[in-house]
């Protein structure tokens, strides 16, 4: 059995990893770890180029190496040790979330929802929320 945990490196997302991790410790899952990359990218001379792109895979490597420490401290706290992969995904972040947790075949997905205001949810939506609405499996959301 396998649990997925997407984390943004917030202090929210933290939780959800603590969370996600001692859900797998107890039922002696696996988990996995995904960040999502959200590249801003433009055409230069007709080529689709993506600006900062080793800057931003370099913060997505570190936010996933923080989120795996943490997943095996909480593991640890719970006298288990924890199988945990990590991976890097890129494209918008409920889709590449859900998507991948197909794929993936996971039992359940973990995510973080910061507790925006109900005016912006509305307007610019929630990734928690979308994740929700487009996974095949489980979503806890953790606030």
């Amino acid at each position: 059995m396998t649990f997925l945990v997407a984390t943004d490196g917030s202090e929210i997302s933290d939780t959800a990893v603590e969370h996600a991790a001692g859900e797998a410790s107890t039922w002696d899952a696996s988990l996995r770890i995904v960040h999502v990359l959200t590249p801003e990218t433009e055409f230069v001379d007709g080529s689709l180029v993506l600006p900062g792109e080793a800057e931003a895979i370099e913060h997505g490597e570190r936010t996933l190496e923080q989120a795996e420490r943490l997943a095996a401290e909480t593991a640890a706290d719970h006298d288990t040790e924890l199988e945990i992969e990590t991976e890097l995904l890129a494209g918008r972040p409920a889709e590449s979330i859900a998507e991948y947790a197909a794929k993936a075949d996971v039992r359940g997905i973990y995510v973080g929802h910061r507790g925006l205001s109900e005016e912006r949810d509305q307007v610019v939506g929630s990734v928690a929320k979308t994740v929700v609405d487009k996974a095949t499996v489980p979503v806890t959301i953790i606030k």
